[in-house]
């Protein structure tokens, strides 16, 4: 496979919700945009990524309530950012080290310009055997 760089195979659609959203609606978000995550703010900053996955297994495997439980309460509050620069290899490498299956992309100025994702990656075309 030709080296392929994150900027190329991530998904550019980012979606910002406030912490205190509930997430009822924070799934609809995500139903809405074909998005399976959203980066979770407190005013300004990021503070964290929620996924589809963390609100089955943190709130409805635990039995919260999606009308009474914020998207604060059951986030992931370690961001971990890779350059848009970066090759696919070293972003998995990075997902590996970590234990994540996302990763937040910036641009060399640190501002976030898109997700990464494990299935960004599966999408990838795979070289022909020889």
């Amino acid at each position: 496979m030709a080296k392929a760089f994150v900027g190329e195979v991530m998904t550019r659609r980012v979606v910002y919700l406030p912490e205190g959203t509930m997430l009822d609606e924070a799934a609809q978000a995500m139903r809405d945009q074909g998005i399976g995550d959203v980066v979770v703010t407190e005013g300004p900053t990021m503070i964290g990524v929620v996924t589809d996955r963390d609100i089955v297994v943190r709130a409805i495997a635990a039995d919260l309530p999606p009308k009474a439980t914020t998207l604060g309460s059951i986030t992931s509050r370690e961001l971990i950012m890779v350059e848009q620069s970066a090759t696919v290899d070293e972003a998995v490498q990075a997902m590996r080290e970590r234990g994540v299956r996302r990763l937040l992309v910036c641009d060399s100025d640190r501002n976030v310009v898109g997700i990464l994702s494990l299935s960004d990656v599966a999408l990838l075309p795979t070289a022909a055997p020889a």
